[in-house]
């Protein structure tokens, strides 16, 4: 069976793999000139800086990737962790280090900010361990079916209980729900309208901790890429999706400026938005739009900071919400930083870094500011997928099949969501609903 996948960011090369492996003629199309889509770097003055995510967590979904289409990924690439996590700085002058892949170091670490609240915070984490357990089975790893599917799961996604009203209940501390929200405020969503199941990042960074690529996750894409090559896929790239030609009720082919690529399934793992035949199915989403981006290259010391570090305002304190990312490469004696912003940015967000005790601008030698706007024209819409509106958010996204006969959704914007670990299941999906080739 001839399949082509449409998008080359990491959800299309990751279905694509599979999908060759199962013994179909693969062949994918990405509208820019290169792989990787948020896999990938930028590049100014010397310096190189990741362009979209800096780390992952369930670093077992990238090593079953590698294993079930070729060669180990041992073979191909060193992942590391990244402890901490995260190092958490509150409006109060309070700093937390969320340690990865240790129940008692997050607790220790709770328990410097207040007695009690290192058992607060393990008991949230608990919990959410037992949605992980409901969820990954019958939802992570084999496509959902309400008809088929355990009651109490279908009743946990489809449930009123949001994240904000669990976190409310969970701690009287307004930092502890802070760091809980953290990856989903990160990433533009308003924690009223996030399912309350959705908190299993929580269990996740405490029981596998967080990881990154030797070098950066743009490793990652350029040894996807590589794997396509051993596994035959044609890839075409500058070559977009103009749209999923339909006949007689089933996708046929993929429209493209030179005309019709013939398709007996077609794989869509970009925003669906971007074909018309899908765009009908996905009118009740909206995409997440992605933080304000600047890159810096700063020369001489900077501050020892870990991965990530996010800078709160508070619910009080109106500001926007600042992340810093140390990393990337530099020139001797200077450092590569990424600086992201939420909220709303009535400053430059260097000006507001050392507001809030960050001050580099005098080691500033360049830097390279995105927009939310720029983001999304380069990679050709959002790598953050589908904004949670509530729980009805899990049965308007689509995969791994469409209401379009023949087409299937893999990426951020299909099932189960964004972020490399989701993105990398719903390309298994996608590959079990396809099945083998005959």
């Amino acid at each position: 069976m001839r399949v082509v996948v449409i998008g080359g960011g990491f959800g299309g090369l990751a279905t694509a793999a599979r999908l060759a492996k199962l013994g179909h003629r693969v062949t994918l199309l990405e509208r820019s000139d290169r792989l990787g889509g948020a896999l990938s770097t930028r590049a100014q003055d010397g310096f190189t800086w990741d362009a979209g995510p800096t780390t992952t967590l369930l670093p077992a979904v990238v090593r079953d990737l590698f294993r079930k289409t070729g060669r180990p990924l041992e073979r191909e690439l060193e992942l590391v962790p990244v402890d901490p996590v995260r190092e958490h700085r509150f409006a109060d002058g309070s700093t937390l280090s969320l340690a990865g892949a240790s129940r008692s170091r997050q607790v220790a670490a709770f328990d410097a900010l207040g007695a009690g609240l290192g058992e607060a915070w393990a008991s949230y984490v608990e919990a959410r361990g037992d949605d992980w357990e409901l969820l990954r089975r019958d939802y992570l790893e084999r496509p959902w079916d309400p008809a088929l599917a355990p009651r109490a799961l279908t009743a946990r996604l489809t449930g009123r209980e949001t994240l904000h009203r669990t976190l409310r209940r969970a701690f009287g501390d307004e930092r502890l729900r802070l760091v809980a929200a953290t990856p989903f405020l990160l990433d533009g969503h308003d924690p009223r309208d996030v399912p309350s199941w959705a908190g299993v990042v929580s269990y996740l960074e405490q029981r596998f901790g967080a990881w990154t690529a030797a070098g950066g996750l743009a490793a990652l894409g350029v040894a996807l890429t590589g794997r396509l090559a051993t596994r035959g896929v044609e890839v075409l790239t500058a070559t977009p999706a103009l749209d999923v030609v339909v006949r007689e009720g089933r996708a046929v082919a993929v429209a493209t400026p030179s005309g019709e690529v013939d398709a007996d399934a077609v794989v869509c793992a970009v925003d669906p938005r971007r074909l018309p035949a899908l765009a009908p199915s996905v009118r009740a989403t909206v995409p997440t739009v992605p933080p304000a981006v600047c890159h810096v290259g700063l020369e001489g010391d900077a501050p020892d900071l870990p991965a990530q570090v996010v800078l709160h305002g508070g619910d009080r304190v109106k500001e926007p919400l600042l992340v810093v990312r140390p990393g990337g490469t530099a020139p001797d004696g200077a450092h590569a930083w990424t600086v992201l912003g939420r909220g709303r940015l009535a400053e430059d967000p260097l000006v507001a870094l050392a507001r809030r005790g960050i001050d580099v601008r005098q080691r500033l030698v360049t830097r390279l500011d995105l927009s939310p706007r720029d983001l999304v024209a380069d990679w050709g819409g959002s790598p953050l997928g589908v904004l949670w509106q509530g729980r009805s958010t899990v049965t308007r996204r689509l995969g791994p099949r469409t209401p379009v006969p023949g087409v299937y959704a893999a990426g951020a914007h299909a099932t189960p969501g964004a972020g490399l670990p989701y993105v990398g299941l719903s390309a298994a999906l996608v590959a079990q609903a396809i099945g083998p080739a005959g």
